[in-house]
Protein backbone atom coordinates (compact mmCIF):
# COMPACT_ATOMS: atom_id res chain seq x y z
CA UNK A 1 0.00 0.00 0.00
CA UNK A 2 1.15 3.35 -0.77
CA UNK A 3 1.84 5.74 2.02
CA UNK A 4 2.92 9.46 1.75
CA UNK A 5 5.72 10.52 3.54
CA UNK A 6 6.72 14.55 3.69
CA UNK A 7 10.50 15.70 3.15
CA UNK A 8 11.89 18.77 4.96
CA UNK A 9 14.87 18.99 3.31
CA UNK A 10 14.47 20.46 -0.42
CA UNK A 11 17.74 19.39 -1.27
CA UNK A 12 17.28 15.94 -0.66
CA UNK A 13 14.29 16.05 -2.55
CA UNK A 14 15.84 17.87 -5.65
CA UNK A 15 18.67 15.29 -5.39
CA UNK A 16 16.67 12.91 -5.99
CA UNK A 17 15.06 13.74 -9.14
CA UNK A 18 18.46 14.45 -10.60
CA UNK A 19 19.32 10.92 -9.42
CA UNK A 20 16.31 9.13 -10.72
CA UNK A 21 16.32 11.22 -14.27
CA UNK A 22 20.03 9.86 -14.55
CA UNK A 23 18.84 6.15 -13.78
CA UNK A 24 15.55 6.68 -15.61
CA UNK A 25 13.52 5.56 -12.37
CA UNK A 26 10.62 8.38 -11.17
CA UNK A 27 11.50 10.31 -7.76
CA UNK A 28 9.76 8.15 -5.74
CA UNK A 29 11.71 5.06 -7.07
CA UNK A 30 15.35 6.80 -6.29
CA UNK A 31 14.17 7.33 -2.70
CA UNK A 32 12.74 3.95 -2.28
CA UNK A 33 16.60 2.77 -3.88
CA UNK A 34 18.30 5.14 -1.39
CA UNK A 35 16.43 3.51 1.11
CA UNK A 36 17.19 0.16 0.36
CA UNK A 37 20.63 0.92 0.08
CA UNK A 38 20.88 2.42 3.60
CA UNK A 39 19.15 -0.50 5.14
CA UNK A 40 21.09 -3.17 3.91
CA UNK A 41 24.51 -1.18 5.01
CA UNK A 42 22.34 -1.07 8.44
CA UNK A 43 21.39 -4.18 8.47
CA UNK A 44 24.92 -6.14 7.21
CA UNK A 45 27.56 -3.79 7.65
CA UNK A 46 29.41 -5.38 4.75
CA UNK A 47 28.14 -3.70 2.07
CA UNK A 48 30.22 -2.16 -0.04
CA UNK A 49 28.43 0.16 -3.06
CA UNK A 50 31.40 1.10 -5.11
CA UNK A 51 31.81 -2.66 -5.28
CA UNK A 52 28.02 -3.10 -6.91
CA UNK A 53 28.96 -0.21 -9.35
CA UNK A 54 32.14 -1.86 -10.28
CA UNK A 55 30.53 -5.08 -11.30
CA UNK A 56 27.44 -3.60 -12.92
CA UNK A 57 30.64 -1.45 -15.36
CA UNK A 58 31.95 -5.45 -15.72
CA UNK A 59 35.21 -4.44 -14.05
CA UNK A 60 34.50 -7.07 -11.17
CA UNK A 61 32.49 -10.63 -11.19
CA UNK A 62 29.55 -10.94 -9.50
CA UNK A 63 31.05 -13.64 -7.43
CA UNK A 64 32.98 -11.52 -5.45
CA UNK A 65 29.91 -9.87 -3.88
CA UNK A 66 28.29 -10.60 -0.60
CA UNK A 67 24.44 -12.08 -0.76
CA UNK A 68 23.08 -8.75 0.51
CA UNK A 69 25.41 -7.03 -2.16
CA UNK A 70 24.14 -9.26 -5.09
CA UNK A 71 20.78 -8.51 -4.11
CA UNK A 72 20.95 -4.88 -4.66
CA UNK A 73 23.39 -5.66 -7.87
CA UNK A 74 20.65 -7.96 -9.00
CA UNK A 75 17.56 -5.24 -8.65
CA UNK A 76 20.11 -2.52 -10.38
CA UNK A 77 21.28 -4.93 -13.28
CA UNK A 78 17.79 -5.74 -14.05
CA UNK A 79 16.63 -2.10 -14.14
CA UNK A 80 19.82 -1.78 -16.42
CA UNK A 81 18.77 -4.37 -19.13
CA UNK A 82 15.03 -3.78 -19.51
CA UNK A 83 15.65 -0.68 -21.20
CA UNK A 84 17.20 -0.36 -24.53
CA UNK A 85 20.77 1.71 -25.17
CA UNK A 86 21.50 4.15 -27.64
CA UNK A 87 23.04 1.58 -30.10
CA UNK A 88 19.62 -0.37 -29.56
CA UNK A 89 17.57 2.57 -30.00
CA UNK A 90 19.35 3.54 -33.42
CA UNK A 91 19.49 -0.14 -34.13
CA UNK A 92 15.79 -0.35 -33.98
CA UNK A 93 15.08 3.18 -35.56
CA UNK A 94 17.06 1.56 -38.73
CA UNK A 95 14.97 -1.58 -38.77
CA UNK A 96 11.35 0.41 -38.78
CA UNK A 97 12.88 3.28 -41.42
CA UNK A 98 13.41 0.22 -44.00
CA UNK A 99 10.43 -1.79 -43.22
CA UNK A 100 11.92 -4.86 -41.55
CA UNK A 101 10.92 -4.52 -38.28
CA UNK A 102 9.12 -7.58 -36.66
CA UNK A 103 6.55 -7.19 -33.61
CA UNK A 104 4.38 -9.86 -32.00
CA UNK A 105 0.04 -9.86 -33.28
CA UNK A 106 -2.92 -10.34 -31.47
CA UNK A 107 -2.56 -14.19 -31.17
CA UNK A 108 1.00 -13.68 -30.38
CA UNK A 109 2.32 -14.41 -34.22
CA UNK A 110 5.55 -12.77 -35.20
CA UNK A 111 4.33 -10.43 -38.62
CA UNK A 112 6.57 -8.00 -40.33
CA UNK A 113 5.59 -4.56 -39.66
CA UNK A 114 4.46 -2.17 -42.68
CA UNK A 115 6.03 0.87 -40.82
CA UNK A 116 7.37 3.17 -43.09
CA UNK A 117 7.30 7.33 -42.16
CA UNK A 118 6.82 9.62 -44.91
CA UNK A 119 9.16 11.48 -46.54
Amino acid sequence: MAKSVKFTDDTFVDDARVMAELHSRSVAGQIMHWARVGRAIERFGRFDQAKICRVLSGEMETSTLTAEEKAVWSERFLEKISEPGPDEEAYYAELRKNGNACRLDASGNNVRTDFRPEK
